[in-house]
């Protein structure tokens, strides 16, 4: 189960809002083995696609070095999905590389409401799992 605060779903549901068209991504950090997300980092959807998302390697490479330092861990994987449910694509499934990770899909699709799914996916085996929003961790 993935536990996250509401002002995380909202920075998420943003991000894929203020992106649409083309798909959002982003990753949630969260200090080493917590699990727990906690600082949102928008990244930049290299690809620039409606159905598709590459983080920038440089940027990517930057994030990943500064998570280190840091002594955090990406723990959620965010993309959106412009026109279809958030369920991951084969594409996603080949780019699933963190297997600690929840990786959290938005669908934009419907413009008055978002879709909001989480899954593990793990040696091309996707693992859908309940989201709980709370307000603060306590």
């Amino acid at each position: 189960m993935l536990t996250i605060t509401r002002d995380l779903v909202d920075q998420l549901v943003a991000h894929a809002r203020a992106d649409h068209p083309d798909e959002a991504c982003g990753v949630i950090a969260g200090p080493l083995g917590s699990d727990r997300p906690e600082r949102y980092i928008p990244m930049i959807n290299a690809a620039r696609s409606p159905t598709f998302y590459e983080f920038d390697s440089t940027e990517h490479f930057k994030v990943w070095r500064a998570l280190d330092d840091a002594d955090e861990e990406a723990v959620v994987i965010f993309h959106s999905h412009t026109a279809t449910e958030a369920y991951p694509s084969r594409t996603d499934v080949t780019y699933a590389n963190e297997p600690n990770a929840h990786y959290v899909l938005v669908s934009t699709r419907d413009e008055q409401e978002a879709e909001l799914r989480s899954y593990r996916i793990l040696d091309g085996v996707i693992t859908e799992e309940e989201v709980r929003v709370v307000d603060a961790y306590t």
